[in-house]
């Protein structure tokens, strides 16, 4: 199988879009191969692990699924025989009966981590000021006002989930740690992809190199995908 038979699934996190994953599509559009930028409602946890079923449902053929933040908890909980490959990128990895929440709060914030709430419609949203803070402190002042103006909000239901097992303990997994990620610690990565047995890459990126440091993101994917290819 060659690099161009598989599909490149890409699932955001919270407080973010599929155009979040824009500057790690155009290189893998460039190259011919099949990518697609999954659409999560992030009004629960089961609500978006039908949200990807039903993309994965569009996508013929094998796939690696690659899942940023939050994601990485949503890539885990798919069935798919179809999924070959996961590719976690400063994402959250609940093991069998923990929730998003278990894992996000393993190690002590960072000081610059924004406190975080519902507001009168149950939702959380990321304050405005937390995207130049701490969720992309290496973007441009204009990169960070655009992720703040599209910014979708999360339900508590996404991450108070207990999950089933994870599709991570039956599949190859690669994890992107982010050295200087202010949202989700980086000892708490290097512990969730240790226990994963997952390939770790490591570098001195913040919590949005899909935006920040996109050549970074693009070249752990293509490792994950000529893998995966060589492998069948």
């Amino acid at each position: 199988m060659s690099s161009n038979d598989l599909s490149v699934v890409l699932v955001h996190g919270a407080w973010a879009d599929g155009s979040s994953w824009a500057k790690v599509i155009r290189p893998f559009a460039a190259d011919g191969i099949n990518v697609v930028a999954a659409p999560l409602p992030l009004t629960s946890f089961r609500d978006d692990v039908a949200a990807l079923d039903r993309t994965l449902a569009r996508v013929a053929g094998p796939v690696v699924l690659a899942g940023h933040a939050y994601a990485g908890a949503v890539i885990g909980a798919m069935r798919p025989e179809q999924v070959r490959a996961l590719v976690y990128v400063a994402a959250l990895a609940p093991d069998e009966g923990e929730t998003v929440l278990d894992v996000f709060t393993h190690a002590e914030p960072h000081p610059q981590a924004p406190k975080l709430a519902p507001d009168n419609h149950g939702l959380i949203y990321l304050p405005d000021p937390a995207f130049a803070g701490a969720f992309a402190q290496h973007a441009s002042v204009e990169e960070q006002r655009l992720l703040a103006a599209v910014q979708r909000p999360i339900s508590p239901a996404c991450i108070t989930a207990s999950v089933s097992r994870p599709l991570w303990k039956d599949r190859p997994a690669m994890f992107l740690v982010a050295e200087e990620d202010r949202m989700i610690a980086p000892v708490t990565q290097h512990f969730m992809a240790a226990r994963m047995k997952a390939r770790v890459r490591s570098h001195r990126v913040d919590h949005t190199p899909i935006v920040t440091a996109p050549d970074v993101v693009v070249d752990v994917i293509r490792e994950a995908v000529r893998a995966a290819a060589a492998r069948h």
